[in-house]
């Protein structure tokens, strides 16, 4: 998990200032499938979009 940082990207044809954060996941496809690894980042993202949802 990188830091977040400020970064231009482009909003509604507009070029705006947005924090942006990467991460990464590295995984043993002989213990875990691609596929299951995806979905946890999915919910990952959805959960740090979406703070409140942790404590719903």
């Amino acid at each position: 998990v990188g830091a977040g940082e400020e970064r231009a990207v482009v909003k509604n044809g507009e070029i705006k200032i947005a924090t942006v954060m990467s991460v990464t996941l590295s995984t043993d496809h002989r213990a875990v499938d691609g596929a299951l690894g995806a979905e946890l980042l999915v919910a990952f993202k959805r959960l740090i979009e979406n703070p409140m949802g942790m404590l719903v």
